[in-house]
């Protein structure tokens, strides 16, 4: 049987970074202060093959846009490849 504790350490590890980052990506914006303005943000969320895209201007929607179907098709591939590896 094959020991994948380290696969699960560096797991927990990358999440816990990524969170440290979100903090201090917070806390960084709330003390330097928002200046009035324009805010422009989008977003994806990927369940499975299908991206769910929202965003506040069409700009950033098109950008977000092209990067889901491109994440998408690689994921895509990606089952596919692996499909007909491990058949």
């Amino acid at each position: 049987m094959t020991d994948y504790a380290g696969l699960y350490t560096l797991g927990f590890g990358l999440i816990f970074v990524g969170v440290i980052i979100l903090i201090l990506a917070t806390i960084l914006i709330s003390t330097k202060g928002m200046k009035k303005g324009k805010v422009k943000a989008s977003g994806v969320v990927i369940i499975g093959p299908v991206p769910i895209i929202f965003g506040t201007d069409k700009k950033s929607l098109k950008t977000i846009l092209l990067f889901s179907v491109i994440l998408t098709a690689l994921f895509i591939v990606a089952m596919l490849f692996y499909y007909l590896l491990l058949r």
